[in-house]
């Protein structure tokens, strides 16, 4: 593998236990109030990537929770058997098996260097863990290969996976390429082309030893309770605010008692790096994000690092993402953001899941086929007088009777509905109510995908359709006829839903957002519980 394949690899926004290692242990910037254009980034050289290629391995099907009709995948019909007849089985084909490569001394030595100070750097193991190594080149081997899979695919056996992480890792065997380094004795180059390459994943790594730096230098200080604090204030606590900005923004002076303008400039940038409106006063949601301890925050940008490890190789250039946990969505084309908008997205319990599909069509005026769930829980006990009002209809008679709200300006579906492929019936879509868009905590959807600029986002993917451009469209939306444009397989686009709670900016600093669905927490149990099964059948 070529040595300067990690420099040159191409910069896009959007395993094995580790045993002998033993482990312990948005993309999206927020949006403005208008959906916006960003001004595309310079160009810089990219070396071509092979794509790695999604894991077929299907979520199982799960009861909708989106504002969607509960529209389970239609299966194929059973195609009849042929008569039976005398068949020929052929021999299975066995790739061959590659035997370990054997060591040089040499080359035992650098392993054991670099495999203790990867790990760390990739965020493999925490600080304070221990790594006891082989000493036998067999042992070294196995090793490396460990922290390959570890590094490349991520930690988690496929068992580990729940249903709403729709995100696999495809399968990775490094021993093939570890077999050339080891005879082109480039072991070193090996190792840097292994993680994801992606620009997001390397602003996390540069993240995690800036806040490890944080981590080692004392923390910061919890900041005590209090009245709101804002400009013209002084006193310790502000002192005591100060020094705290500063630990994460060197543009605030770390002395002084006074809040001034500096000072509340720092409490804006704060408050955006943490998802917070900005209002340039500390109150209560300001007060706990400070007070996160930096140790879960280096383990927050770990729980994002391993998810990076998930996606394929290469992603689509022309792609939309959303990100979940910031309730964001960005579009990209050429590998660079186009646009981004508001979202709202699942709350809790009714989480919006992590998956990788194509927008495959457009639907205008679309009805809502209301969920049974959400029809026994929040519109059939506000009687049938309601239910007319607001335009809903019922289907059918006794226990088979269901709900559709007609299309149209009260659909709660809107105007526009985005259609992809999945097996959790979600989908992205307009929405008639525009107050959740101004709140800063936007997780209050049934898991389905609620956008703040959905007309904008059609005209684009419609843009190269001449049946459809916005006078077109205008004018369908006048009425309330639903109809559904397919967008032909060259123009359809793929869609990501990821959850990011750590990411970097342009500038660097490090985003956190809350873990809504404690993902973060539970992907880091299942490591560690990974770990200690890999670390115990290793003995």
């Amino acid at each position: 593998m070529d040595e300067v394949k990690k420099a040159m690899r191409m910069k896009v926004l959007g395993s094995g236990g580790l045993a002998a290692l033993a482990l312990a242990g948005s993309i999206a910037t927020p949006a403005a109030a208008q959906f916006r254009l960003i001004p595309a980034p310079k160009q810089t050289p990219s070396a071509t990537q092979t794509a790695k290629p999604a894991q077929t391995q299907t979520p199982a099907p799960r009861a909708p929770q989106g504002q969607s009709p509960a529209a389970a995948p239609v299966s194929k019909q059973a195609v009849p058997a042929a008569p039976s007849q005398p068949q020929v089985t052929a021999p299975p084909v066995v790739a061959p098996v590659l035997p370990l490569p054997t060591l040089t001394p040499k080359q035992m030595a650098e392993l054991r260097q670099l495999l203790p100070e990867a790990s760390l750097a990739q965020g493999l193991r925490r600080m304070t863990s221990s790594v006891t190594l082989p000493n036998d080149s067999d042992g070294l081997v196995r090793a490396a290969l460990d922290y390959a899979r570890a590094v490349h695919s991520g930690r988690l056996d496929s068992s580990d996976f729940i249903n709403d992480w729709g995100l696999r890792p495809a399968a990775y065997d490094p021993l093939p390429d570890f077999v050339d380094a080891v005879k082109r004795d480039r072991i070193a180059a090996w190792m840097r082309a292994l993680p994801p390459p992606y620009a997001g994943y390397d602003g996390l790594e540069k993240g995690l030893v800036a806040y490890r730096k944080i981590l080692t230098g004392g923390g910061w200080q919890k900041l005590a309770p209090g009245p709101d604090l804002a400009k013209g204030a002084s006193g310790a606590r502000v002192r005591a605010l100060r020094k705290r900005l500063s630990v994460e923004d060197r543009q605030v002076s770390a002395t002084g008692d006074l809040f001034d303008q500096e000072l509340q400039d720092a409490v804006l940038r704060a408050q955006r790096r943490y998802g917070l409106r900005p209002t340039g006063i500390v109150s209560t949601g300001t007060l706990a994000a400070l007070n996160v301890p930096v140790d879960d925050r280096v383990r927050q940008i770990m729980a994002n690092m391993e998810r990076w490890r998930w996606l394929p190789e290469q992603l689509p250039a022309k792609r939309i993402q959303v990100n979940i946990a910031a309730a964001v969505m960005t579009v990209f084309e050429g590998d660079s953001p186009i646009a981004s908008m508001k979202a709202v997205t699942g709350r809790p319990g009714n989480e919006t899941p992590m998956l990788q599909s194509r927008i495959h069509s457009i639907v205008l005026n679309p009805p809502w086929n209301v969920p049974s769930g959400i029809a026994a829980k929040e519109l059939w006990p506000k009687g049938e007088a309601y239910l007319k009002a607001h335009g809903y209809r019922i289907i059918g008679t006794g226990p088979d009777r269901r709900l559709q709200q007609e299309s149209g300006a009260k659909s709660a579906l809107g105007r526009y509905k985005f259609d992809f492929d999945n097996p959790y019936a979600v989908y992205l879509h307009d929405t008639p109510v525009q107050s959740g868009f101004n709140s800063y905590s936007r997780l209050d959807s049934h898991g389905c995908v609620r956008l703040e600029k959905p007309g904008p986002l059609a005209e684009l993917l419609l843009k190269n359709d001449p049946n459809w451009q916005p006078d077109a469209i205008a004018a369908q939306l006048e009425g309330t006829k639903t109809v559904r444009v397919r967008l032909p397989e060259t123009e359809q686009v793929a869609v990501y839903l990821l959850y990011w709670t750590a990411f970097a900016g342009s500038d660097g600093m490090m985003s956190f957002r809350d873990d809504p669905y404690s993902w973060d927490k539970l992907l880091a149990e299942k490591i560690e519980a990974r770990a200690a099964v890999s670390a115990s059948s290793a003995s």
